[in-house]
């Protein structure tokens, strides 16, 4: 493999660095595509706003994931705001700077077990309910989608609305228009406490100083859950590891995007392939990991991320051993010491992309790995997020634990809190995502391993 950096980095230089307002009306902890989006719509409906972004806008998994807009396989209560974020998309795009690669080229599930079939067909069901075409293809169907495969499956599922953009060029183009539109964003710009005031958010501590505020928005992926135990609320999040690899440039076999028990795989506008495995990633142990395995366990049982558990990880991951879980507003924080999550790639899932790739496409043979890299994917117990208002801390809202489902939804879970934030009305059935669903004793309902 040809050394490779990846293009969202520490070495990066700052793209924004907004002075700290002494007051806005909501801050945002976290600069993904979450928080961007969220920024760019509480702007456009008269709120001023500021990003705090702990290294660089999208340094993270908003820029590390497989760069699919997936409408399909969603849990029937995201199924919605997925449509809508799939409409977002389409009107973003011509309002963008750049070219971020959007296509509409479809995804497909392949598959030759039963079960999984009579699953894919039950979601053509569900999404015929909301005016979503999804098709369940047959084995001739599949071959003539995509003929330069070397595999015949039985079926598969398939949805041609579904789209791809590029994660790393999408998320900081939505920047760069956010503050185009007045929002402030501000990188190397640490959240170390929230400020209350009557146990109400009366502002945010950075460290680089105070800033009023009356609303928070915390979106801060993997380290969402760190966070907010500083104040004493636990959420049940954990991450897991996930690995891509970047081909050379080959040719497009498929407009869209594409899976099987092994391999994903995705054209790239540079010409090459996103490729992953959904075969293994990696969960690294640590105190959360202990203190919620009894909440995890109906996912560890059905395994959706198909995880390693490993008994020691790095000690930058938010859920180390040794990582710091207290600190003071005068006290460097862990969100300091480690600005950008790196993991690097598992050498076991690139060995299992390769083996795949090269099986799938023989006719590629002699292609190379130009890059490769990791990030860390936040999840909930039952796979879908938490996208609501923090009833221990009035003021705060949480947005997280998106569950690998984040690069997709998050113009539409973006609107979503906007409006919430700003005292509108949603369309959406929102008690899916509530934040108290783990400390009622409710039982753990399981979104879809789709």
């Amino acid at each position: 493999m040809s050394s490779f950096t990846f293009p969202i980095g520490i070495h990066t230089p700052l793209q924004h660095a907004q002075a700290l307002p002494d007051k806005v009306d909501i801050v945002i902890i976290g600069g993904g595509v979450i928080g961007i989006c969220a920024a760019l719509f509480l702007r456009r409906h008269g709120q001023s706003v500021f990003v705090c972004e702990k290294g660089r806008v999208a340094g993270e998994q908003s820029s590390r994931n497989w760069g699919w807009i997936r409408q399909q396989g969603r849990d029937p209560d995201e199924l919605p705001i997925m449509m809508e974020a799939n409409r977002i998309w389409q009107d973003l795009n011509a309002q963008l700077d750049c070219d971020i690669g959007l296509r509409q080229g479809g995804i497909v599930y392949f598959s030759d077990i039963d079960s999984e079939l009579e699953r894919y067909e039950a979601f053509t069901s569900l999404a015929a309910e909301h005016g979503l075409q999804s098709n369940l293809m047959s084995r001739s169907q599949v071959q003539a989608m995509i003929p330069d495969l070397n595999r015949s499956y039985r079926g598969a599922l398939h949805t041609p609305s579904d789209m791809r953009a590029e994660p790393w060029v999408a998320v900081p183009a939505l920047a760069r228009l956010a503050a185009e539109e007045g929002v402030l964003i501000r990188e190397n710009c640490a959240a170390r406490r929230l400020d209350t005031k009557n146990g109400q958010i009366s502002g945010v501590i950075t460290e680089h100083g105070h800033i009023a505020c009356e609303q928070v928005l915390l979106c801060g992926g993997a380290w969402s859950s760190l966070f907010l135990q500083g104040h004493g609320v636990r959420i049940p999040q954990l991450s897991v590891r996930a690995t891509v690899v970047k081909t050379s440039e080959l040719p497009e076999v498929f407009a869209g995007g594409a899976v099987d028990s092994k391999l994903a795989f995705r054209h790239r506008t540079d010409g090459g392939y996103s490729l992953a495995t959904s075969s293994t990633h990696d969960l690294f142990l640590g105190w959360d990991g202990l203190r919620n395995a009894k909440s995890f366990w109906p996912a560890v049982k059905n395994d959706p991320f198909n995880n390693r558990i490993n008994p020691f990880g790095p000690p930058n991951y938010p859920d180390s051993w040794t990582v710091k879980r207290s600190w003071t507003a005068e006290e460097e924080t862990p969100f300091e010491r480690t600005r950008i999550l790196n993991p690097a790639p598992s050498q076991k899932a690139m060995r299992i992309i390769k083996k795949s790739f090269d099986r799938a496409f023989p006719q590629f043979k002699g292609w190379t790995v130009s890059g490769a890299w990791a990030g860390l994917i936040d999840t909930m117990p039952d796979v879908v997020p938490i996208i609501d208002r923090c009833s221990d801390i009035p003021g705060l809202t949480i947005a997280t634990g998106m569950s690998g489902h984040g690069f997709g939804i998050g113009p539409g879970v973006g609107r979503l809190v906007a409006d919430m934030m700003s005292g509108k009305q949603s369309n959406h059935m929102l008690h899916r995502f509530r934040y108290d669903r783990f400390k009622n004793g409710d039982p753990i309902i399981l979104g879809p391993a789709l």
